[in-house]
């Protein structure tokens, strides 16, 4: 570990100097070397997923599948990457003092980012990527289920950037996936300038308490959606099958559905008839009177299910609504299917999440969706970066004071 990260923090002054197109020439040659190594990923993820078989669920073992399609999806996020501006050298402020001196706050790499991640393998390049293009190294600490197929990523990834001549050390991947390197990269202090920790809520909540490095807390996603009694219910209907079933593993999926108790007795059928075949729902008092389901359990509200399961409370009012967001939610991702400008407002104003929508479904908390790229994480945190994490997060920033012959 101590050598890898050596060979990072001796990286990154490399990187550092990149110029755009040297960076972007980097992304690209990426890209290519995914595909055109594509045998040999698909081959270590089928050893993967033989070992994960028995041991996660069908959900989890999707988030784990590659097949080409999905590697040509990886590629091609690089590529977007690369097409993005650079968010190195901008100059942020620009002032000078009454007495001459001119003072720049400019954007600069943060060094070397550290990530920490589970079951993803996309993650891989997605963290590669983004990192190379904010002018920094990364280190990369995957989970065992996908080791074989992140190390195939990296190696493909380092043979694009040493086709041009680029230390392949600008990306590092921790061999050992025991909880000592995890461990390890949460107090390589002088050598890690920021931690990124992305999966369940266990993984985020042990670097929160134990990183002695700067940390960054994203994903865990109780988020919600509230469909208000002026809400169109046919629309409310698709964002919420939306939300829950397109992709329940992914940390945007909705887990907790609020519905105002005055439109409860003709929605809640209408959800059941939509979704209740496919999905589990755990229902409060009031909902268990109106259609059939699980009764909900004091933990249901306060649980990332990451499955086809559905947390459901009727609620007396937008009020309650954004009351009960507030003891329950993560600070992710919350959204309210309304009519009315008033319960708008009210949701909007008063919910404290990193993203909150207005008749849309909460799966758009994404890099990509806004407009940013891949990100490399949602932070659901307030200092320094909050919702995706794309490359203007992924900087930092320094002042440069021009004076001539200055003294105090």
């Amino acid at each position: 570990m101590k050598t890898m990260l050596e060979a990072a923090k001796a990286a990154k002054f490399e990187i550092a100097r990149l110029t755009t197109e040297q960076k972007n020439a980097a992304l690209n040659a990426m890209a290519d070397a995914l595909i055109a190594e594509q045998d040999a990923i698909l081959t270590a993820n089928a050893a993967d997923l033989e070992a994960a078989k028995g041991t996660v669920s069908e959900v989890m073992l999707d988030r784990l599948l590659l097949t080409p399609a999905r590697i040509a999806g990886m590629a091609e996020g690089i590529r977007q990457v690369a097409a993005l501006p650079d968010p190195v050298g901008h100059i942020l402020e620009e002032y000078t003092r009454s007495d001459g001196l001119k003072i720049q706050k400019v954007s600069v790499p943060m060094g070397v980012i550290a990530i920490i991640y589970e079951s993803r393998p996309n993650v891989t390049s997605d963290a590669a990527a983004l990192a190379l293009k904010a002018g920094s190294a990364c280190v990369l600490r995957g989970g065992k289920e996908a080791f074989r197929s992140a190390n195939a990523i990296v190696n493909a990834l380092r043979s694009g950037l040493k086709s041009l001549g680029i230390t392949e050390y600008a990306v590092n991947l921790v061999q050992d996936t025991t909880r000592a390197s995890a461990t390890a990269l949460m107090t390589a202090n002088g050598y890690v300038d920021m931690l990124i920790p992305r999966g369940g809520a266990g993984l985020i909540n042990a670097c929160v308490r134990q990183a002695t490095v700067p940390c960054i807390a994203t994903g865990t996603g109780i988020c919600h959606v509230y469909v208000e009694k002026t809400a169109d219910l046919t629309m409310a209907l698709n964002i919420i099958e939306n939300a829950k079933t397109s992709r329940p593993s992914v940390c945007n999926a909705e887990e907790v559905l609020l519905v105002d108790k005055e439109i409860a007795p003709t929605f809640l059928p209408m959800l059941h008839d939509r979704i209740g075949s496919k999905v589990e729902l755990r229902l409060d008092e009031t909902a268990q009177t109106i259609i059939p389901g699980t009764p909900a359990g004091e933990a249901d509200f306060d649980t990332e299910f990451l499955d086809y399961i559905l947390a459901v409370k009727c609620v007396e009012d937008v009020n309650e609504a954004v009351a009960h967001i507030a003891a329950h939610s993560t600070g992710h991702s919350e959204a309210i299917v309304t009519r009315s400008a008033e319960a708008e407002a009210a949701f909007t104003s008063g919910v404290d999440s990193a993203a909150v929508y207005v008749n849309a479904s909460t799966r758009f908390t994404d890099g990509g969706e806004f407009g940013l790229g891949c990100e490399m994480g949602i932070s659901t945190q307030k200092l320094h970066a909050r919702g995706p994490m794309g490359l203007r997060e992924l900087t930092t920033y320094k002042y440069v004071i021009h004076g001539n012959g200055h003294v105090r």
